[in-house]
């Protein structure tokens, strides 16, 4: 069968930045955030088993989102220098690895990964598995796709399901855009209905199926309940707009280019050397506790360092 796995690569750099410390490498260039991604991106192969695999990441040109809600997202602060300048670095290296890349001008990863994955799953024998900290993407499980999420920093994942997407929010996995929708989400910085918490919007989705059924069904709602969601029926909906992931993006998938290939590679382990990446080339086919030939003092330092750093259990 074949197993598609999609990263949503963005999420897992931020989440990489932020759980390890400042590493450089041995020139002083940046290379925390890039070692994590690359941590986990190896933990993921060996514990997914992907046939294929590639990365989707966000563009920075402004989104339709953006367009159709100008405070969307307006609230999140600007990416860290330190962070910044480790976006090429990653791009890099996942082209020395020779991993596909997906990214497209005016639509977030979300939507590339949507695509992709609707696209997929098309085949009679396919399965897709999403890498991401980014709980909207629960939307997307279905029978033949699930989310692969860390659910305490980056430290432990879990695989979900249809089942687990209803356990973690009591609603199935095609009625979360409709909750999001009543709830709004601060991380995006859209309203949803104001005064309508997590526990009210799935119980109004449980017994009524949808938004919509929801404001058809209007006039037997409480009359509190009622008079919010009247009051914020337009955002509701611009809300159930910003929320739902884009699947027909202008973008195609090609299995080819997503085929996974040995990792294990003389170009491969140079540029890990070069970075300090000393102790993820033990992991590159799956071994431990091989014994790599330091290359000087200074990359023996940047190696322990990382050592340290990858004790952190990412994933």
């Amino acid at each position: 069968m074949l197993r598609l796995v999609l990263i949503d690569g963005h999420a897992i750099l931020y989440r990489a930045y932020y759980a390890l410390p400042p590493l450089t490498t041995s020139k002083g260039v940046p290379s925390g955030a890039v070692y994590g991604f690359i941590s986990i991106l190896l933990k993921t192969i060996n514990d997914l088993k992907p046939t294929n695999l590639a990365v989707a990441f966000d563009r920075p040109e402004p989104t339709f989102r953006k367009k159709l809600f100008k405070e969307y997202q307006s609230q999140r602060p600007k990416m860290e220098e330190n962070l910044v300048s480790q976006v090429d670095l990653m791009h890099s290296l996942i082209t020395t690895l020779g991993i596909a890349v997906y990214e497209l001008a005016g639509f977030e990863a979300d939507d590339v990964i949507g695509t992709l994955a609707d696209q997929a799953v098309k085949g009679e024998k396919s399965e897709v598995i999403v890498v991401t900290g980014d709980r909207d993407m629960l939307q997307l499980v279905d029978d033949r796709i699930r989310i692969y999420m860390p659910v305490k920093g980056i430290s432990d994942a879990k695989l979900f399901g249809k089942d687990e997407v209803v356990e973690k929010f009591g609603v199935f996995p095609s009625q979360v855009v409709d909750y999001k929708a009543l709830i709004g989400d601060p991380s995006d910085n859209y309203p949803g209905v104001s005064g309508i918490g997590p526990k009210t919007a799935e119980n109004l989705i449980k017994k009524y199926g949808s938004l919509e059924n929801i404001y058809k069904n209007i006039d037997q709602v409480e009359a509190k309940l009622k008079e919010k969601l009247i009051r914020d029926k337009e955002n509701a909906f611009m809300s159930q707009k910003l929320a739902e992931i884009v699947k027909n993006a202008p973008v195609n998938l090609d299995l080819a280019s997503t085929k996974l290939i040995n990792l294990d590679r003389p170009d491969v382990r140079s540029v890990f050397e070069e970075l300090g990446f000393l102790t993820l080339i033990t992991r590159l086919s799956g071994r431990n506790g091989e014994k790599i030939k330091k290359k000087d003092d200074k990359n023996k330092k940047t190696e322990n360092n990382n050592s340290k750093a990858e004790q952190t259990s990412l994933f």
